[in-house]
């Protein structure tokens, strides 16, 4: 579990401090309730798939902005059909699949 990871994604403008990577180590300093250690492994399988999410969008819009994007304005123009657009577009998909879900 890492918690900084956890903290960061689902307690978004909490303060703490966090001295080594283990509970015991987690300083609160926000006025809202210090989280359970039980509460953040609860959200760790959460945190992990959104990340890995993440993960998976930023590949593929880097992947489309270099190889589909183009290929669809010479779509527009004409030069190629449509479909080898969506061919480009479904390999972008199969090469940068999406977790599944938790």
């Amino acid at each position: 579990m890492d918690i900084a990871t956890i903290l960061s994604s689902k307690y978004a403008g909490a303060e703490w401090t966090l001295d080594g990577d283990d509970y015991t180590g987690l300083t609160w300093l926000s006025d809202t309730p210090k989280p359970t250690k039980k509460a953040l492994e609860a959200l760790w399988a959460e945190v992990q798939y959104e990340t890995a999410y993440a993960r998976v969008e930023q590949a593929r819009q880097t992947e489309y902005q270099a190889t589909t994007d183009p290929l669809f304005f010479r779509f527009q123009r004409g030069d190629i059909t449509e479909q080898a657009w969506w061919d480009a577009v479904q390999t972008v998909k199969d090469a940068h699949p999406y977790p599944k879900a938790v």
